[in-house]
C-alpha cells in the first residue's frame, strides 16, 4: 500500500489476535495436570483460549522449540514469495558446521527450499535452520534480528532470540505462554502441518548420502489429531514440546517446558490434550469464507471489496454446558489507502458472550484486491450515480 491503513490499525497489530483476548485458564479446579514440567500451558487456536496454565509466563531457555519462530518466517518468506519450494539453497560452511540436531548438510551442497523445510520441521536440523536463515535475510544475524522484530510485532514481552536453533546462549529465553502464542501464528499457514505431521521421510533419496528423516515429536505416531509441532532439549531447558493436535473444530496447543525426561514430558502433554478435548467443544460461528462485510470503495477498481474472517471463528464451551447466544460486532478500518491487496487486515471481528464481555477477536481480511480506479471509471461511475438520482 502507498500508506498505512491507519495508525491506530496498526498499532493494534501490537495486540494481535494471537495474543488471547479471553483467558479462562483452570488452575486450581482442574486439579495438577502436568507432573513434571516447570511450566505449561493449553490454549486453543481457533479461539485463542487459555484453558490452563502453570507458570506460563517464567523465562527459560527453550531449545529447539525455538525453531517455530523460525518455521513461521520460512512460512511468512514462502507466502510473500521471497522463496520457492523448489529453489535451491546452497549451504554455507557456517551452516554446515553447526552441531547438535542435524541433517548433515556439507559446505557447497545444494538442497531445495522443500527439503531444508522438512529438515527443520521433522529432524530438527540446525543445519538446515541456518542455511534457510541465511537464504531469506543474508546472514544468520540478520535472520535474528527479524525474529525478535516479530516477537515484538506479536506482543511478547518474555522472549527473546539470540539464534534460529535453541543452541545454548546467554539471553537466549522464552516462556511457555509466548510459545504458544508464535505456535499460533505458524498454524495460520496451514501448510506447516504438511511437514510437522511427516513421521518418516528420506533426504537425497536413493543416492550414497541418504537420510533418514524421523520426527523427533513420537506422539505424531500415537496421538489422535497430532499434527506437530516442535521438540526440544538440551541440558539446561530438559525436555520440552510444543505440540499440537486437531479434532473438529478444535485445535489444541500444548506448551511444555523443562520435564526431567522424554516419557514425562509426552506424558504432562497427553494430559494437556485430553483435558482439553475432553473437557470442552467447539462452537464454530462464521467460516474463514464467509463474506461478513461488503465495503463501499468509490475510488476503487472493482468499487466494492468483502471482507472475510482470517480464520474459522470459533468459541470454546464446557462440554454438557448450555450453547450461549453469542453477539459479534465487526469493527472496520475507516481510512483506506488504494491499492489495497488480497488479505490485507481490514478491522476485526469480535465476540462476546450475551453479557457483553469479549470472548475472542478474529482478523477480518480483504477477500480479494483492488486497485485506484482510473479517471474514465470515475466518470462513469459518477454519470450513473447521477443519472439514477435523477430518475429517482
Amino acid at each position: 500500500m502507498k500508506k498505512t491503513l491507519s495508525i491506530t490499525l496498526m498499532m493494534s497489530m501490537l495486540f494481535t489476535l494471537l495474543v488471547p483476548f479471553q483467558t479462562m485458564a483452570e488452575k486450581n479446579t482442574s486439579g495438577q495436570l502436568v507432573e513434571s514440567a516447570k511450566t505449561a500451558i493449553l490454549m486453543e487456536k481457533n479461539s485463542g483460549m487459555t484453558l490452563y496454565e502453570q507458570d506460563a509466563h517464567k523465562k527459560l531457555p527453550p531449545a529447539s522449540m525455538t525453531k517455530v519462530m523460525t518455521l513461521l518466517l520460512i512460512m511468512e518468506a514462502l507466502d510473500n514469495k521471497n522463496i520457492s519450494l523448489d529453489e535451491t539453497v546452497r549451504v554455507s560452511e557456517h551452516a554446515a558446521s553447526m552441531g547438535g540436531s542435524q541433517i548433515f548438510l556439507e559446505a557447497g551442497e545444494e538442497m531445495t527450499v522443500k527439503d531444508l523445510l522438512k529438515g527443520v520441521a521433522v529432524a530438527s536440523g540446525n543445519d538446515a535452520s541456518v542455511a534457510l536463515a541465511e537464504r531469506i535475510a543474508g546472514s544468520e544475524d540478520a535472520f535474528v534480528k527479524k525474529m525478535n522484530e516479530k516477537a515484538q510485532e506479536l506482543g511478547l514481552k518474555n522472549t527473546h532470540f539470540k539464534n534460529p536453533t535453541g543452541l545454548p546462549a546467554d539471553g537466549h529465553y522464552s516462556t511457555a505462554h509466548d510459545m504458544a502464542v508464535m505456535a499460533r501464528e505458524l498454524l495460520l499457514h496451514e501448510e506447516i502441518t504438511d511437514y510437522t505431521k511427516i513421521y518418516d521421510d528420506y533426504l537425497r533419496k536413493g543416492k550414497k548420502d541418504e537420510f533418514w528423516l524421523v520426527n523427533t515429536n513420537k506422539l505424531i505416531k500415537s496421538y489422535e489429531g497430532m499434527d506437530g509441532l516442535k521438540t526440544g532439549f538440551t541440558k539446561e531447558a530438559k525436555y520440552c514440546l510444543t505440540a499440537t493436535a486437531k479434532r473438529g473444530d478444535m485445535h489444541m496447543i500444548a506448551v511444555i517446558m523443562g520435564a526431567e525426561t522424554p516419557k514425562k514430558r509426552n506424558a504432562d502433554v497427553t494430559s494437556l490434550l485430553n483435558y482439553g478435548f475432553g473437557q470442552y467443544e467447539g462452537v464454530k460461528l462464521y467460516s474463514k469464507d464467509d463474506d461478513l462485510k461488503t465495503m463501499e470503495l468509490t475510488r476503487g477498481e472493482p468499487g466494492t471489496l468483502l471482507l472475510q474472517p482470517e480464520k474459522d471463528v470459533v468459541v470454546l464451551k464446557k462440554k454438557g454446558q448450555k450453547t450461549d447466544e453469542y453477539k459479534t460486532r465487526l469493527k472496520v478500518v475507516k481510512q483506506t489507502d488504494l491499492p489495497i491487496r488480497e488479505g490485507a487486515h481490514m478491522g476485526w471481528l469480535i465476540v462476546e458472550d450475551p453479557k457483553g464481555n469479549p470472548l475472542t477477536k478474529v482478523k477480518l481480511e480483504a477477500s480479494g484486491s483492488v486497485e485506484e480506479a482510473d479517471v474514465l471509471t470515475l466518470w462513469e461511475r459518477s454519470w450513473r450515480n447521477l443519472t439514477s438520482y435523477w430518475k429517482f
